[in-house]
């Protein structure tokens, strides 16, 4: 019986992990869970993650 209930706490996890990362796509995130949240960046520069880079024309 232990076993169905570890295993049920882990598929939430993943179907809940999931969902977020979905989302977060749908919406235009080109980096999920970046630590600077793409707000590292200085014109010019590149993000400290390396994700979220701006390029300027």
């Amino acid at each position: 019986m232990i076993n169905y209930i570890i295993i049920g706490i882990i598929l939430i996890i993943l179907v809940s992990a999931s969902i977020y990362i979905y989302k977060e796509k749908k919406s235009g995130k080109k980096c999920i869970g970046c630590p600077e949240s793409c707000s590292c960046t200085i014109k010019g520069e590149k993000s400290c993650c390396g994700c979220c880079d701006v390029e300027d024309n």
